[in-house]
């Protein structure tokens, strides 16, 4: 089982090599693969060195698997050159995400859809990985009928230039800038490029994705997106009204018994998801759970994971764990 790991210097990519020693993921052979300026250094994996090398080398030697962390433009161009190659590709980038002959999964919501000929799978953007994982339970039992969510997203889903520009601001240095404004004691309401109906990329992402995974048109989804300056994984405010009634006894219930979803919900004792806690860790985590009292069948939730994980890396490989348990490649 040889697998390539692409983009493996980047912020995602050191975490998805990471993820795949923590999950002892059964590879014979890693290939770690950047650009140009990359190549011929050295990652760290499983305590032995391995030298990285370019693209068309990485073809090459056919791997039974690719997971791809280079950006959308490296993944158009490439990932159809590994599944020609009889590669199955992994994509973290938007590139693929809405085509409709690619699959875009989350591994506890949807994975049964895969097959032998997926030779490209997408991964979902991490601020959708993380609703979704909440919202499938719930939707499953009630039927949702519109979801309301605010993002309050880490630096790190901008990648290692936004890193640095926050150390540089809280060392009081100038610096390459990642934003157009100072992020450190800030909020953005800007995540990715704005397009024309006013939204920007990122919440756009949130309302397309959703009805993709769900398999159902009828879920709508309005979006905001923040960039605060916290490192250790996204938030998420998320109003969702159902098209039956609920009861929160069972809504806990839904969710904790759901794979992958930890439940931190006991504001008596301030027991609430937040980043610090959920920094480094697989699981999405749901508190502040609430009937919104404003209009019926409507409830309040707050939904944090480290988008790094669960956001990126760890869904990768899990799919890729799907993969191999279910003889798909």
């Amino acid at each position: 089982m040889k697998v390539a790991v692409v983009g493996a210097t980047g912020m995602v990519g050191s975490v998805m090599l990471k993820v795949l020693e923590e999950r002892n993921f059964p590879l014979t052979e890693l290939i770690p693969v950047a650009s140009e300026r990359s190549v011929g250094k050295n990652v760290t994996f499983k305590n032995e060195e391995y030298e990285i090398i370019g693209l068309e080398k990485a073809v090459s030697l056919k791997p039974e698997i690719a997971i791809f962390s280079a950006g959308g433009e490296t993944s158009l161009e490439w990932a159809p050159k590994f599944a020609e190659a009889g590669t199955t590709v992994i994509d973290n980038s938007s590139a693929w995400r809405m085509n409709p002959e690619n699959k875009l999964v989350i591994p506890e919501i949807n994975a049964k859809l895969l097959t032998k000929t997926d030779k490209v799978i997408a991964n979902p953007n991490c601020s959708t990985i993380q609703l979704l994982m909440a919202l499938k339970p719930l939707h499953d039992t009630y039927g949702i009928k519109r979801v309301v969510v605010s993002t309050y997203q880490s630096i790190t889903g901008t990648g290692v230039k936004a890193v640095q520009q926050l150390e540089n601001e809280y060392a009081g240095e100038n610096g390459e800038m990642a934003y157009p404004y100072p992020i450190h004691r800030n909020a953005l309401p800007h995540c990715d490029v704005f397009q024309e109906n006013g939204y920007t990329k990122e919440e756009m992402k949130l309302s397309n994705e959703t009805k993709k995974i769900l398999g159902d048109d009828s879920v709508n989804v309005t979006a905001t997106a923040i960039r605060i300056p916290v490192v250790g994984g996204h938030s998420e405010s998320v109003n969702i009204e159902f098209r039956k009634d609920f009861d929160e006894v069972e809504v806990r219930q839904l969710l904790a018994d759901f794979p992958g979803i930890t439940v931190q919900d006991n504001p008596s004792v301030n027991t609430y998801p937040m980043p610090i806690y959920a920094e480094g860790k697989d699981d999405v985590f749901v508190g502040r759970i609430r009937r919104d009292y404003s209009q019926p069948n409507t409830l309040n939730m707050w939904i944090v994971a480290d988008n790094l994980r669960k956001g990126a890396a760890t869904n990768a490989v899990q799919i890729a764990e799907y993969l191999l348990e279910n003889k798909l490649v």
